[in-house]
């Protein structure tokens, strides 16, 4: 039985990552983003190089109607999905009290209505099948104090944490994927500057993605990808919240 993967945010960085990964394990893939050009592009790629079939799904999920079609997709019980990964996202350039409310509004949406709402469509047929699983993508930054951006991946995170304990006794696995910076469009999208960040702090996607995969397979609650972003992750579980809170905010600074 083939496995079918729903990805969001799949045209580029970690969405199209997971697409490659999949596809080289045999899996048919249902590719969700905006940008139709990419996803049919990402499609003809791995078909020429895999075989795999993707189906190819373009939608604007801050739009409600292209999300409901996508959710529709995740409850078709005739065309089942077995794997989702709630990827789509975005940051915004400056701290939360410098950005206007409609788009800190529409990053939350993104962030946690959104993967909340998809994997509750999803849910149902994963029960019935006893099987399946659902990878969230988090961050590093849901692991500290660090703005609207961090809240919602925190969520994420603890959202996936419960969720797996609900999912369990009907054998569907759920992972939180916690990456730390990686190469992909995304800071150059969300307008960061980071170009003081040493190599060294940098992960490639498909290293992320190949932790996730054998987190997956070992039933593992979180991923985390490098050596230094897990010493970063068990420090900021165990250290005060007062003392993190305090180092955050001296690296934080209103834009000029």
């Amino acid at each position: 039985m083939t496995t079918t993967v729903l990805i969001t945010g799949a045209s580029a960085g970690l969405g199209a990552a997971f697409a490659r990964a999949f596809a080289a394990k045999g899996c048919d893939l249902v590719l969700v983003a905006r940008d139709k050009d990419r996803l049919e592009a990402l499609a003809a790629e791995l078909a020429r190089e895999t075989g795999t079939v993707c189906e190819v799904l373009p939608a604007d999920l801050l739009d409600a109607t292209a999300c409901a079609a996508v959710a529709d997709r995740l409850a078709d019980t005739a065309r089942p999905v077995d794997i989702l990964v709630n990827n789509a996202g975005f940051g915004l350039p400056a701290p939360f009290p410098y950005n206007p409310v409609e788009d800190e509004e529409r990053m939350l949406d993104l962030l946690v209505k959104v993967p909340l709402r998809l994997t509750h469509a999803l849910l149902p047929g994963l029960r019935e099948r006893r099987r399946g699983a659902v990878l969230n993508v988090s961050s590093v930054a849901g692991l500290l104090p660090t703005g609207t951006y961090g809240a919602a991946k925190a969520w994420i995170t603890a959202f996936s944490e419960s969720l797996r304990v609900d999912m369990e006794p009907y054998g569907v696995r759920v992972l939180a994927v916690v990456p730390g910076f990686t190469r992909t469009e995304f800071q150059e999208r969300a307008g960061m500057d980071v170009s003081a960040l040493r190599d060294a702090v940098w992960l490639e996607p498909e290293a992320v993605v190949a932790k996730a995969l054998r987190d997956l397979a070992r039933r593992r609650p979180v991923s985390v990808t490098g050596r230094h972003y897990q010493a970063y992750a068990f420090a900021a579980r165990h250290l005060p919240r007062a003392f993190v809170a305090r180092k955050m905010a001296r690296k934080r600074t209103p834009p000029a």
